[in-house]
């Protein structure tokens, strides 16, 4: 049986999150417990997010205020780490090298056209989502700013899975790679939508319940699609491209909550 316990929080909070926590142990134990902690870390953020941007919309800001602070607080909250994974990946998908030159594009500090134009792109569909979230009241869009955290990290959980090899022998993405079984891996995936669903229907009934339930679905099938072509493309995943899943994940989910 897997011990998720201290450090495992531990290494999920001071790797997945700039908040003050030491990461006492890094090893493939404690990684394994890591990542299947790592929806915690997004219910943190999630929730710090949420209520920062509550409480501009409860003081009389416009929901597009509101918006921008769920989305440059997560941000904020993880020193921008993931979105430089999702630029540096964008760069190393769009230059159509081979995997070696394509990996070492994205260990270069700058960030090209592909990462600029893909950061530009993401954070207005994340801003425009949570904006029509919030614009139907402030429950949406707490939810949704939740939801999607905890999605973004249950996107890692499923990417350290057994079978996922890493890209180079060294970082983030060869620390917990393959370190996760499947049924512990689905478990987490079972645990994230049905806490996201009951949030939902304490807030907005039946209805909002199911449709979280499948938010976090459609975000983690979002992942999925990244990163199978991610490990195609480099032959494996590095830390850039967790962030790239974290990002992807949640862009999805909120887009499938403004849809829906």
């Amino acid at each position: 049986m897997i011990s998720l316990g201290s450090h495992g929080v531990r290494f999920a909070f001071g790797t997945l999150t700039a908040l003050p926590v030491r990461v006492s142990r890094w090893d493939r134990d404690t990684a394994r417990a890591g990542m299947l902690c790592a929806p915690l870390a997004g219910l943190a953020v999630g929730l710090l997010a949420a209520a920062s941007g509550v409480l501009l919309l409860l003081g009389g800001a416009g929901p597009l205020l509101a918006a921008v602070a769920a989305v440059a607080l997560p941000a904020a909250l993880t020193r921008g780490l993931h979105l430089d994974g999702l630029a540096d990946t964008a760069d190393g998908l769009g230059s159509a090298r081979p995997s070696e030159d394509a990996l070492r594009i994205m260990k270069q500090s700058d960030i090209g056209p592909f990462g600029v134009v893909t950061l530009l792109l993401i954070l207005l569909a994340q801003v425009a989502a949570l904006y029509q979230l919030f614009g139907r009241g402030w429950a949406d869009g707490a939810l949704g700013t939740v939801a999607a955290a905890v999605t973004a990290r249950l996107a890692l959980t499923l990417a350290s899975r057994r079978g996922v090899p890493p890209a180079r022998p060294e970082g983030l993405g060869a620390a917990v790679a393959g370190t996760v079984p499947w049924p512990a891996a689905l478990a987490v995936a079972g645990a994230a939508a049905a806490c996201c669903a009951a949030a939902g229907a304490l807030l907005g009934g039946g209805g909002a319940a199911v449709h979280l339930a499948l938010t976090v679905l459609a975000g983690a099938g979002g992942a999925e699609l990244m990163l199978r072509h991610c490990v195609r493309r480099f032959g494996g995943v590095t830390g850039d491209v967790f962030g790239a899943l974290e990002e992807t994940a949640a862009t999805t989910a909120l887009l499938a909550l403004a849809l829906g």
